[in-house]
């Protein structure tokens, strides 16, 4: 099956051009085009297609500019240029170069050659390309993800563009060529085929869900391994993690089995120097292997052979700016237009990945059950009936007498992990008498006291930071504040208090730790700043568990899985006395950790959205502005689907839920709509999205909307 069947909109749009003819009173901001003639154009293909820098849908497009003589040899594309445009002197990358122009008018000259390195390849322009075409955005904006900030200095190293890639080929030392009998993949039935695969230099497709996160058989080793036979077979590889912490980890793995000149870091958080420098290297071919965080999926790797994504599930691989893609389906397009291997791995597995594996699209890689019960550790429940009998408390205290006796018993052989769902103090505050939650005076935000001086701090909004000391109950007129919640530091105090002499080491917010060694110590972090044991966990507790569950998105249970396992995955095996104690109720997802089965939770998962026609089933656009915008922009897509034949599924317009500070929250009076439509005519729906928000903003006809498809925190 081609992946185009699978992820029906993935193949490369062109460029698209306004949807109706454009007005004359519509060309303001359009480059005035005469007939280009005349001696200072070059003489061979004169005329360059300059995509400018700017996020407005109706300037999509190419925009044809004559090639001054003096300019003739740095005029290539893929560089950066300067261009006027309605006056003004714009950014803009050149796309191509031809012959002609359809314009049949005289062209205004490149203004500018910034640099004349191409640091847009013919490979990244089709990817943007396809990006922006999935997600019903413009190409600038991807641009401005996938090529980084210039610094002018690293570029007077950069090799001459006649100059060849540096070989990549050749086995590196220490990289798994075969047999396969050392190699951490032997556990999992069908992992040693994949190697052999890729190293090979074939382009096999596989998900991965690693039973250990620590030592020798943990997931780095798992991907650098890959990374190396993929590297031994002549190819370049590009991986994606969610942030620095496995970044690093995954860089230490990969420097013992390929060689250091061959790999490329790319990370905003590295500063834009070291990003562009190594951005360079990877342009110039002399690094083969890219590894970072989301924009390192658009790096610019030479005969690329796989492509790799760790933990898509975590919401990091989701880019914060317009048109808000997801490095997984970066890398799946990629994969796509270049033939590469793609793999899939996590400890949990995303419906996404799911729907992959069950069109047939990618093959799972799995251990055998005994194997899995052997690797990983022994999981309790401390609300099952058997704990309930011995503990009648259990379903009410926040630390039952099960998790109190693993941490005990655990203390005694080594570090003991703790993972609470909220940072700070008390993240939450309720009125003693009526339970209401307790809201800021100022911006109604929730009232918390979040630092670490604990009981004695003055509760505080966490939007606004306005202290309250002199809150009253608008309800009942009580003065007297409870915790809601309890956070991160209040659950280190109440463990310190249980286990005087035991060392508490806390991770949470912007003190997270990334390894702790494996002394006998409570280490208590937030969700997702779980930090790597030496050896790994002696046990685990794994508290608010109910609260995590209950939150109000379609995702909750999925993400909280995710969490769940990727924290158990740090504790030693059950043969070595590894033991995790979930809080939570009786539940299917609890019931998946109990299992030791992420596949299964998320085939369950998967089924029952398709029943209902939920994403991932189904694509889904948001639409999200004033309500008169949203309803034209909504009318509009509606009317033109129809006429395609498009089966579309709406809901709303609803108001928008208002959350988090006022300064980062749209209008009070904003709505949206939701738009659903099938996988197989995505591609139809997603041209008539994009093409309708440009005339929308070519005509002015209507305030502009906020468009996202795909979106997690949608539902």
């Amino acid at each position: 099956m081609e992946v185009a069947n699978v992820v029906a909109d993935n193949s490369a749009q062109p460029f698209l051009d306004l949807p109706a003819p454009v007005q004359p009173s519509l060309l303001q901001g359009f480059p005035s085009r005469k007939q280009h003639t005349g001696p200072q154009f070059a003489a061979h293909l004169p005329v360059a297609r300059v995509l400018v820098e700017s996020s407005l849908p109706h300037l999509d497009r190419p925009f044809d500019y004559g090639v001054p003589a003096a300019l003739d040899e740095d005029a290539r594309p893929g560089v950066r240029v300067k261009v006027k445009f309605n006056g003004q002197d714009l950014s803009g990358f050149i796309m191509e170069r031809v012959a002609e122009s359809d314009a049949g008018h005289t062209l205004l000259p490149l203004a500018k050659i910034v640099s004349p390195v191409a640091v847009l390849t013919p490979e990244i322009r089709d990817l943007v390309t396809a990006v922006a075409a999935r997600y019903a955005g413009t190409v600038s904006d991807v641009l401005r993800v996938a090529v980084p900030p210039r610094v002018a200095r690293l570029e007077k190293t950069y090799p001459d563009s006649g100059e060849s890639p540096a070989d990549g080929t050749g086995e590196p030392a220490g990289a798994v060529t075969g047999p396969w009998g050392d190699s951490a993949w032997t556990i999992y039935r069908t992992g040693p085929a994949f190697l052999r695969h890729l190293n090979e230099g074939a382009s096999p497709r596989a998900v991965l869900s690693p039973l250990q996160g620590h030592g020798s058989a943990g997931w780095p080793q798992l991907l650098a391994e890959a990374i190396a036979a993929a590297y031994a077979s002549g190819r370049g590889t590009v991986v994606v993690v969610p942030d620095n912490r496995d970044l690093d980890r995954l860089e230490e793995a990969v420097g013992a089995l390929v060689p250091d000149h061959a790999v490329a870091r790319l990370t905003a958080d590295d500063g834009p120097t070291p990003r562009y420098r190594n951005f360079l290297r990877l342009l110039a071919g002399t690094a083969r292997v890219a590894i970072g965080t989301r924009s390192a999926a658009y790096a610019p790797v030479a005969d690329l052979g796989l492509v790799v994504c760790w933990d898509d599930g975590d919401d990091l691989h989701i880019e914060q700016r317009a048109p808000y893609a997801h490095a997984r389906e970066v890398l799946l397009l990629r994969a796509e237009q270049a033939g590469a291997a793609c793999l899939l791995a996590g400890h949990a597995r995303s419906t996404e990945v799911q729907r992959l594996v069950e069109t047939g699209w990618a093959l799972p890689v799995d251990a055998d059950r005994t194997l899995v019960r052997r690797t990983v550790p022994r999981v309790v429940n401390t609300a099952d009936s058997f704990e309930q009998e011995r503990d009648p408390l259990a379903g009410i205290a926040r630390l039952p007498g099960a998790a109190w006796r693993a941490a005990k018993e655990g203390l005694e052989r080594g570090p003991v992990l703790v993972q609470v769902a909220r940072a700070g103090y008390a993240p939450s505050l309720v009125c003693d008498t009526c339970r209401e939650p307790a809201r800021c005076g100022a911006c109604q935000g929730p009232l918390a006291v979040a630092g670490a001086s604990g009981a004695s701090a003055l509760p505080q909004c966490r939007w606004c930071s306005t202290p309250a000391p002199d809150w009253h109950c608008t309800h009942c007129s009580s003065r007297k504040l409870r915790r809601g919640a309890t956070g991160v530091i209040r659950t280190a105090e109440e463990l310190g208090r249980a286990f005087p002499g035991k060392t508490v080491i806390m991770s949470s917010g912007d003190q997270v730790k990334a390894r702790v060694t494996g002394g006998k110590a409570l280490v208590v972090a937030t969700v997702g700043a779980e930090p790597v044991a030496e050896g790994g966990y002696a046990a685990a507790l794994l508290l608010d568990g109910d609260s995590l569950l209950r939150r109000e998105t379609l995702r909750a249970g999925e993400d909280t899985v995710r969490r769940w396992f990727n924290a158990a995955s740090l504790v030693r095996p059950a043969a070595e006395g590894g033991l995790v104690v979930i809080t939570a109720a009786d539940t299917v997802a609890v019931g998946a950790l109990l299992r030791w089965d992420p596949a299964g939770y998320a085939q369950r998962e998967l089924s029952l959205r398709a029943e209902l026609q939920l994403p991932p089933a189904v694509r889904v656009a948001s639409v999200t502005g004033p309500r008169a915008a949203v309803e034209h922009f909504s009318g509009a897509v509606a009317a033109q689907l129809e006429q395609s034949g498009v089966r579309l599924r709406t809901a709303g317009p609803a108001p928008v839920i208002l959350s988090g500070p006022p300064s980062t929250r749209r209008s009070a009076e904003d709505v949206r709509t939701l738009l659903f439509f099938p996988y197989a005519q995505a591609a139809a729906a997603t041209r008539v999205l994009r093409a309708t928000r440009a005339a929308t903003a070519a005509k002015r006809s209507a305030e502009p909307v906020q468009l996202r498809l795909d979106g997690v925190d949608v539902l």
